[in-house]
């Protein structure tokens, strides 16, 4: 089957989609770490309600607004982003350097998101991330248009899950009863032994049912990103001022209303409203990511993107940085450290997200001026290219 047309800045036949050399990146685009620092910023607000234990619906006074700023700007957003560009790092690295390389690089990735997991926090990301991408290993003979019809057909069939999910639970009386608030299960006094145990004995079948239950969607975010590899949209952003104006257009303020919609459906405490919310997060955050890409990629396209421009030092170091967050988070508000679960409401978690995902940016900028590489990159480099000559810069992803 032939692949539908597509508009000039996603057709797989433009010079600059031209497949990459083989080899390590020696030249890194500004905008995919920008991007990527803005990400993990973004993710660090919204995950704050799993690391300080409140829920959105109980919110009030000054609590409330920050969670409906949470829910209207940054909800499903950010985490969308970082998918995106994993799918485009990875497809990067597939072009470049082949299957098997491939498959060590995200069997490490497997074995770090098991250890963040078991050791930190149960809110992992790393490991979901490192089986998907599995099956990007289709994907290697296909052009933008065939996989961008394949992302909307995976988004498609996850959307339709999650809302005859919801559908079935409103015929059914779920408006009456109790929301999964989806938080850890902890108690005051509890030792780190006793929750590394239990997090090893959920790890498999935590990482498999999310998969299952995440996976079309997250698939297609990953392919999306592919579909960004294959053009050479984030490398040359000067060249697609017209894609960067339509994503902002329609994927702001699309994002902005389904994200009120996911604001009012989080004040609500029932069933029913909490699996609705589940496809109007990731809807809304779909079309909300978009709408910021389009907006950082106008900014790139143009040389205006100024400040922005410190978060690529972040970018760089996204999993270094994306792991501290969880070590600081957890001895924060765990009962083995400073035992602060369940006392802060969204408000000040929002001030806590800012204040520590923005002392990341001057943290990182020392970090790559004075030693050139995050230490999880790092490590992880060096482990996927060992033995091998003429290693290079760290590439995308």
């Amino acid at each position: 089957m032939s692949a539908p047309s597509q508009p000039p800045e996603l057709s797989p036949t433009l010079p600059d989609a031209a497949p990459p050399p083989a080899g390590p990146v020696r030249e890194r685009a500004v905008l995919p770490d920008v991007l990527r620092g803005v990400a993990l910023l973004g993710i660090l607000v919204v995950n704050m309600q799993d690391f300080a234990g409140f829920l959105p619906w109980q919110q009030r006074g000054l609590d409330s607004v920050a969670q409906v700023l949470t829910d209207v700007l940054a909800n499903g957003r950010f985490i969308s982003i970082f998918a995106m560009l994993f799918g485009w790092g990875a497809a990067g690295l597939l072009a470049r350097h082949g299957a098997a390389l491939f498959a060590r690089r995200h069997l490490i990735l497997l074995l770090i998101g098991w250890a963040h997991f078991v050791f930190v926090w149960h809110g992992d990301i790393i490991s979901n991330y490192a089986l998907m991408a599995f099956f990007l290993l289709f994907t290697v003979r296909l052009g933008a248009g065939a996989v961008l019809t394949a992302a909307v057909a995976s988004g498609g069939y996850g959307l339709f899950v999650w809302g005859m999910e919801a559908a079935a639970s409103y015929a059914n009386g779920g408006a009456d009863r109790p929301r999964f608030t989806g938080l850890p299960d902890l108690r005051p006094g509890q030792g780190y032994a006793e929750l590394f145990v239990e997090r090893a004995a959920d790890f498999w079948s935590n990482v498999i049912g999310g998969n299952l239950y995440n996976g079309p969607w997250l698939l297609a975010l990953f392919l999306l990103g592919v579909a960004a590899q294959r053009t050479g949209v984030l490398g040359r952003p000067q060249n697609h001022l017209r894609l960067w104006r339509r994503l902002a257009w329609v994927g702001v303020p699309l994002g902005l209303a389904l994200g009120v919609w996911l604001a009012v459906l989080n004040t609500h405490a029932d069933r029913a409203a909490g699996l609705l919310s589940t496809p109007v997060r990731m809807a809304g955050g779909l079309a909300g990511a978009l709408g910021y890409v389009g907006l950082l990629g106008l900014l790139a396209a143009q040389g205006r993107l100024g400040w922005w421009r410190h978060f690529a030092a972040t970018g760089r170091v996204a999993m270094s940085n994306y792991l501290s967050q969880s070590v600081l988070m957890t001895l924060l508000f765990y009962p083995y450290a400073g035992a602060q679960f369940g006392r802060w409401g969204a408000a000040a978690g929002l001030l806590l997200a800012l204040g520590v995902g923005l002392a990341q940016l001057p943290v990182s900028a020392w970090w790559l001026r004075h030693l050139g590489m995050g230490p999880v990159e790092k490590l992880v480099r060096a482990v996927v290219y060992a033995g091998q000559r003429g290693r290079g810069p760290a590439g995308p992803g």
